[in-house]
């Protein structure tokens, strides 16, 4: 199935330490395999693969686990260390404090905190320094890439129960509702993840082989490495992708397959945030990026691949999707 691909926004959000040392941005867009024409359209995605690989060329060229967003770098080789601290806890919970204790000693510019409440744990970030763009990326980095590597600590994801984030919204195709499968509160005094405390008393289940598969694929197996399978947004978008070369099936339909009736279809979608029109045209673009990518495709056939009988149908779908149309999205991407 087409992963999920990532918005351009997150590219230009981790382009910012770049920008501040004087390093030029395109040659390494151009390296991850990114046009850096992508950057003036909005709407534009690309690969997991390419952010990913986009991650690892800043950390080399900046020599920065953080990518340069801090004005203290943090050295290369910490991650790597950290983790292999992680990997003797016995439980997530020591593991997590274990990790934030480690980083409280390499990170001036913000303090992250674990605390217990009761029933409820959080994960929040204190800020030391003052609010800028770069420093606000870095936050919410940080907190996601603490999501992810508690999630693969425990072998399962971590059910959310919200998050706050300091910012006054979400920007345009930034996914993160979606990345974080619950709601999230803007506007908040600190970026901060909320689950509740007893699976802190999972057990970390990692070890030093699983690690060094890991650390091979990091940071790309972080950006969606876990995810619940039984949400309907999940259920339904690997039933879409199964039929991606006929025509789309109808809410009533998808509603058959999936033992439910449409009223409750549409409203455990509506709950995880999506609608059934706007997750079939996800399904749709993901799907057609990837597609783009291979060379030995004609547009029609990526046209056809996605479920479009006529190209000039798909152009427009397409040019609405990411705002550049299929065929300048390939030639810029080449």
């Amino acid at each position: 199935m087409a992963e999920h691909t990532v918005a351009i926004f997150h590219v230009e959000q981790a382009l910012q330490g770049a920008l501040r040392r004087g390093v030029a941005a395109g040659p390494l867009l151009e390296r991850a395999g990114i046009s850096p024409a992508l950057l003036d359209a909005p709407l534009a995605r690309v690969s997991q693969a390419q952010y990913g690989a986009l991650l690892r060329l800043l950390r080399r060229t900046l020599r920065d686990e953080f990518f340069g967003l801090l004005e203290r770098p943090l050295p290369l080789g910490c991650f790597a260390h950290c983790l292999r601290l992680l990997v003797r806890a016995p439980t997530l919970g020591e593991a997590m404090r274990d990790g934030l204790r480690y980083f409280h000693g390499l990170i001036d510019a913000f303090a992250p905190r674990l605390r217990v409440d009761g029933e409820m744990a959080s994960l929040s970030i204190v800020p030391h320094d003052p609010f800028d763009r770069a420093s606000g990326y870095a936050q919410r980095s940080f907190l996601f890439f603490a999501f992810g590597l508690a999630s693969w600590l425990a072998a399962r994801r971590i059910p959310l129960t919200g998050v706050e984030y300091r910012d006054p919204g979400s920007p345009r195709g930034a996914d993160t509702d979606r990345v974080f499968q619950t709601r999230v509160l803007y506007g908040r005094p600190q970026y901060r993840l909320w689950f509740e405390s007893r699976w802190l008393a999972l057990p970390q289940v990692q070890n030093e082989a699983s690690l060094r598969e890991f650390l091979r694929a990091a940071p790309t197996n972080l950006l969606v490495r876990y995810r619940d399978r039984t949400r309907a947004t999940d259920r339904l978008r690997r039933l879409l992708h199964s039929r991606l070369h006929d025509e789309l099936p109808s809410l009533q339909q998808v509603a058959r397959d999936l033992a439910m009736t449409p009223q409750t279809l549409s409203r455990r979608l509506r709950e995880e945030g999506h609608s059934f029109q706007a997750l079939k045209d996800d399904v749709r673009r993901d799907a057609a990026i990837a597609l783009l990518q291979r060379p030995d495709l004609t547009l029609l056939d990526v046209a056809s691949g996605v479920g479009f009988s006529e190209a000039s149908t798909f152009h427009r779908a397409f040019k609405k999707w990411t705002g550049v149309a299929p065929g300048e999205y390939r030639q810029r991407a080449r």
